[in-house]
């Protein structure tokens, strides 16, 4: 390669053109410099753009972000448990409460009288069981006495048969004595008289032997009355025997009076259960007409005032537990193939700009928003248009602390579902 050098001796005779000369190579060194350093700050600038690429790829890679996000929480409805008419108003609109302070109260005056009569049957029904009890000790003591008794009636009435029947065997052989007697005094009678019509005898003689004729037909009739007196005493001993027998069979039938009593008793017991149950409602209905709060949180949405109907089919007022909130997000559907439970998250709110909350994946959803809508997007109707669908995740906040996060305000969540 040859060098082309200018020396300054020769510079007087071509000054002019040595002049020019001069100048044109100084601005052709100027013009190449430009072209070789353009591509260098290009190259500089995209292989800053790359690795800023790749530094915001590497910041960013294994997060999934929505601000399809909100808020939600608890919303626990009050309703009263009795129908009655508003008495007080205990709270108002977005006051915080307590678990079990009082929010309404109801006129009671109707459920006290409810009350009182409830009792009353309770008193009622322990006095029916009382009775039943004494009724079923009365018949366990008598039924065996009642059997015994009417065991020994029944020995002293056959016992009593046996001695009717002996004295009419009595009374017969005594009847028969007494007409053998009389017979014989007949028969002596007519002797005498025949003896004293023929002079042969005095009339002392007919008058003694009538004497033993009469008394001998006296004491026929004395012992025929006896036999008349013991065939009476047989017939009525026999009454008596049968009448025995009867009270056995009805003392014999103590048992069953027993298990009768026993029954009583329990149809008593069963209602005086009735009515303690029916009294434990009337208690409960006197105590649901002062209206509690179920849990703590602000009261919102109230709709009571004095004086109102109620019933339990509409709600008074609404509770918001500020102390029990989590995060819904929507996230699409190509978000969630690596999404899983116990994975680390972070959201921010737009009530509280700059604040980032720190969470975790608690569930997600079984199945798309769209499928519980009311009416379900049907693809095979023929009118197809693939759209992204959004599985709802939730997340459950770990550091809320004090900062108040309401149901339903909007967040914007990342979750880290790896590096």
């Amino acid at each position: 390669m040859s060098t082309t050098t200018f020396d300054a001796a020769d510079a007087p005779a071509t000054q002019p053109s040595a002049g020019r000369t001069t100048q044109a190579p100084a601005a052709s060194v100027q013009s190449g410099k430009k072209p070789r350093r353009a591509p260098l700050v290009f190259l500089g600038l995209a292989l800053a753009a790359g690795a800023g690429i790749t530094g915001w790829q590497r910041l960013h890679a294994g997060l999934e972000r929505t601000d399809d996000a909100q808020i939600e929480g608890h919303l626990v409805n009050v309703a009263a448990r009795v129908s009655g008419q508003v008495a007080r108003v205990i709270v108002r609109d977005n006051q915080t409460v307590r678990e079990g302070d009082v929010l309404v109260e109801l006129d009671r005056r109707d459920l006290d009288a409810r009350l009182a009569v409830a009792e009353a049957d309770v008193e009622a029904a322990r006095a029916g069981v009382a009775n039943a009890e004494a009724a079923v000790a009365v018949a366990e003591r008598s039924v065996g006495a009642t059997i015994t008794q009417a065991r020994g009636g029944i020995r002293q009435s056959a016992s009593a048969v046996r001695s009717s029947r002996a004295s009419i065997d009595q009374a017969r052989a005594d009847v028969d004595a007494a007409t053998a007697r009389r017979t014989l005094a007949e028969t002596e009678m007519e002797r005498i008289r025949t003896l004293h019509a023929q002079g042969a005898v005095s009339r002392a003689a007919l008058d003694a032997q009538q004497a033993q004729y009469d008394q001998a037909a006296a004491q026929w009739t004395l012992a025929r009355a006896r036999l008349d007196a013991a065939q009476s005493s047989v017939e009525g001993s026999q009454g008596a025997l049968e009448a025995a027998r009867g009270r056995l069979v009805a003392a014999e039938a103590g048992p069953q009076q027993v298990e009768q009593a026993r029954a009583a008793l329990a149809l008593a017991r069963a209602r005086l259960a009735q009515a303690e149950a029916a009294r434990t409602l009337a208690q409960l209905n006197v105590s649901y007409a002062t209206i509690r709060a179920p849990r703590g949180g602000v009261v919102s949405r109230r709709t009571v005032e004095p004086g109102q109907m109620v019933d339990p089919s509409r709600a008074l007022m609404a509770i918001v537990p500020l102390d029990d909130v989590w995060v819904v997000a929507n996230f699409k559907e190509d978000q969630v193939g690596t999404m899983r439970e116990g994975q680390r998250a972070e959201f921010t709110v737009d009530a509280f700009p700059g604040r980032r909350f720190h969470a975790h994946v608690e569930s997600l959803a079984g199945a798309t928003g769209s499928r519980f809508s009311l009416l379900p997007p049907d693809n095979a109707s023929g009118n197809f248009v693939k759209v992204i669908q959004r599985v709802p995740v939730l997340l459950r906040i770990d550091d809320a602390g004090s900062v108040p996060l309401r149901p339903g305000l909007s967040a914007d969540v990342t979750v880290t579902v790896g590096r």
